[in-house]
């Protein structure tokens, strides 16, 4: 069974994974939209850039809550309490 370094890193290399799949997407979508004259293409377009910047939004939250869970568990040396693990495996299932 994995511990929960393994998880923690598991985690934040999908996270960064995701970071730079949405980042290049949404680089060619950028370059898509300034190469564009169609308004409706346009306007189809806007909502897909929103889910890519949606997902850069999240996984930003995701490590932040990491690091903060890791801070406090060094400034505790006690462990993780109950409330830290149920949200751990809820951003480790998000990410997966």
């Amino acid at each position: 069974m994995k511990d929960l370094d393994s998880y923690l890193g598991e985690a934040i290399d999908n996270i960064r994974e995701d970071r730079d799949k949405a980042k290049e997407l949404l680089e060619q979508l950028e370059e898509t939209i300034s190469d564009s004259d169609d308004v409706y293409s346009l306007k189809q377009l806007g909502p897909v850039a929103a889910k890519y910047l949606e997902t850069l939004q999240r996984s930003n939250e995701q490590l932040v809550k990491i690091a903060a869970l890791l801070q406090k568990k060094q400034n505790k040396n006690e462990g993780f309490s109950e409330k830290d693990k149920d949200e751990l495996f809820d951003m480790i299932k998000e990410v997966a």
